[in-house]
């Protein structure tokens, strides 16, 4: 019989918010118990977790948490025959969106029981997987300003409009440049968002198979244009935006005039080398989308 594994991060918000027995109760009610194993865990044990669980005997492994965990299993999982299950527990959740998945955690695992296993393709930086996307400039100050605003008092949905005023504050332009499938070009930019996929102005993808990379270029056009084109990277607005370029290619580098930069790849902060090396790999993560998932 299949086996499964649950991993839940006990300081996930949805998952505090419904009470982690709650949840518990609901897995072992929903999945089948007898071949369901459910492990509640501190954020700094998931990674172990997940590599070991890679590494297991598990068919299917279930994740509930935020957009950096699903990350790490997706990553960990990646060409091999495992299926990965994501409960969406974080504040963005934007797989578990695209895959179908509730909003609501009991609602949730019901789609989970019910799901089935599909094919999606990864994006990959410096030969690391991630799922949905990767940003610089902009979006790696969003990140570092999230981490400061992570127990602010308003909450997680106002602590992330003020997460993003500080970023805006803080962002200054670079020049880069940019080769996309062989294609060279130059900007000087605010912020670049990479996308695993195309996303539409509701940061939904209609396709999680379509094989290609998406690159937003906010380009620089003086202190009023800084303002937009960063309201229209949140608010899904680019578009419209004459500011925002898009490239689609499936393999991406860029350059830039110093040794590292950082970079907020699904919502997590790093420090990569230059350059930066993006590509598509199709196909690559078997994940349970729920039957009316995109």
């Amino acid at each position: 019989m299949p086996k499964t594994l649950v991993l839940l991060n006990a300081h996930a918000g949805l998952l505090r918010d419904s009470g982690a027995d709650t949840i518990v109760s609901a897995l072992e009610s929903t999945l089948a118990r007898g071949q369901t194993d459910i492990r509640l865990l501190q954020p700094h044990d998931m990674g172990p977790a997940i590599a070991a669980a890679a590494r297991g005997s598990h068919d299917t492994i279930i994740v509930g948490g935020g957009d950096g965990s699903v990350s790490r299993a997706a990553a960990a999982l990646a060409g091999t025959q495992k299926v990965l299950g994501v409960l969406p527990f974080g504040t963005l959740n934007l797989l578990a969106r695209d895959l179908g998945m509730p909003s609501d955690p009991k609602a949730a695992i019901a789609a989970l029981a019910s799901a089935t296993p599909r094919r999606i393709d990864l994006g990959s930086v410096a030969g690391r997987p991630f799922h949905s996307l990767s940003g610089l400039g902009f979006f790696s100050q969003m990140a570092r300003a999230r981490e400061e605003v992570r127990a602010h008092p308003l909450g997680r949905f106002l602590g992330v409009a003020l997460a993003a005023w500080r970023a805006v504050r803080r962002t200054a332009t670079f020049t880069l440049e940019i080769s996309a499938d062989g294609r060279h070009s130059s900007a000087e930019a605010l912020a670049v968002l990479i996308t695993n996929n195309r996303f539409a102005p509701d940061w939904r993808r209609q396709r999680l198979d379509e094989g290609v990379l998406e690159i937003l270029i906010a380009e620089d056009a003086g202190g009023l244009a800084k303002l937009k084109a960063s309201a229209d990277l949140v608010t899904g607005g680019w578009r419209e935006s004459d500011g925002i370029r898009s490239i689609i290619a499936r393999e991406v580098t860029i350059t830039r005039h110093r040794r590292k930069v950082w970079t907020a790849t699904d919502g997590e902060l790093s420090r990569e080398p230059i350059p930066l090396r993006y590509r598509i790999v199709p196909n690559a993560l078997l994940a349970l989308a729920a039957k009316t998932g995109a």
